[in-house]
C-alpha cells in the first residue's frame, strides 16, 4: 500500500497541484511571476552560484526529457562502450557543475547579511530540496552507475504507465532506495513548484516589451528582522 502512495497516487498529487495552483496564482497573482531575484542586493556571490546552476541544470533536465521522449535513439546511443561512457562522464561532470553551483547559492543566502533577512521558509524548502535532488543523482551517478542506461527500462516506462493512466510501479520498486528517493523527490519539487519562485521558469520574456513596469521594493525588516518585498 505504502508503494502505491509513493509511486502512483502521489505522483498525480503533485502535479495536480502544480498545473491547479499554479494556474489560480497566474489568473490571480500574475506579477508574483517572479525570481524575486535578489541580485541588486548582492551580485559577485550570486553570478558565481547562479551560473553554474542554471546551465548544469538545464542540459541535465534536457537529457532527461530527451531520454523520455525519443527511448530508442537515446538506447542506441549506448549500445557503444565509448559513446555510453562519454554520457556517463558528461553527466557526472554537469551533476557535480550543477551542485556547486547550489551548494554556493546556498551557502550565500546563510553568510549574506543582505540576502539573509530577505530568504522566505519556502526559500530554503526550495533549495535544500534541490540539493537533496542534485546530491542523490551525483550518488546514483558514481556508486549506483550507468543510470543514463538503465533509466530507459525503469524510469521512462513507468513514467509513460503513469501519463497513460496505467500505472506500473514494478518497474521502480526493485531499485536502490537512493534510486526511489530521486524519482519520487522529482515529484516533490514538482508539487512545491506553484509554491515557489520556481514559477518564473515559465514567463515569457517577450511580454515585458508591452506589461506594465513592475516595480520590486524591498522594506526594511521589521521587529521580527524580515524584510519583505512587494510588486507593484
Amino acid at each position: 500500500m505504502s508503494e502505491s502512495i509513493y509511486y502512483i497516487v502521489f505522483p498525480y498529487i503533485a502535479v495536480v497541484l502544480a498545473v491547479g495552483v499554479g494556474l489560480y496564482r497566474y489568473f490571480t497573482n500574475r506579477f508574483s511571476y517572479s525570481s524575486m531575484s535578489s541580485q541588486f542586493l548582492e551580485n559577485s556571490t550570486l553570478f558565481w552560484g547562479s551560473v553554474p546552476w542554471h546551465y548544469g541544470i538545464v542540459i541535465i533536465l534536457i537529457a532527461h526529457f530527451l531520454a523520455l521522449v525519443i527511448p530508442g535513439l537515446w538506447v542506441s546511443l549506448h549500445r557503444d562502450t565509448v559513446r555510453m561512457m562519454l554520457i556517463e562522464l558528461v553527466g557526472g561532470s554537469l551533476g557535480l557543475f550543477t551542485l556547486l553551483g547550489i551548494l554556493v547559492l546556498v551557502i550565500r543566502r546563510i553568510v549574506i547579511a543582505k540576502v539573509r533577512p530577505v530568504t522566505t521558509i519556502m526559500d530554503w524548502l526550495l533549495l535544500i530540496d534541490l540539493l537533496f535532488q542534485v546530491a542523490s543523482g551525483i550518488y546514483i551517478a558514481l556508486i549506483v552507475r550507468w543510470g543514463s542506461l538503465w533509466y530507459e527500462y525503469t524510469a521512462t516506462p513507468w513514467l509513460v504507465s503513469l501519463m497513460g493512466l496505467s500505472p506500473r510501479i514494478d518497474f521502480v520498486t526493485p531499485l536502490p532506495w537512493i534510486v526511489r528517493f530521486h524519482m519520487v523527490n522529482a515529484f516533490v519539487l514538482i508539487g512545491l513548484f506553484p509554491f515557489t519562485r520556481l514559477v518564473h521558469i515559465f514567463t515569457v520574456p517577450i511580454s515585458y516589451l508591452w506589461r506594465p513596469y513592475q516595480v520590486a521594493i524591498w522594506n526594511k525588516p521589521g521587529k521580527n528582522g524580515k524584510g519583505r518585498m512587494n510588486i507593484k
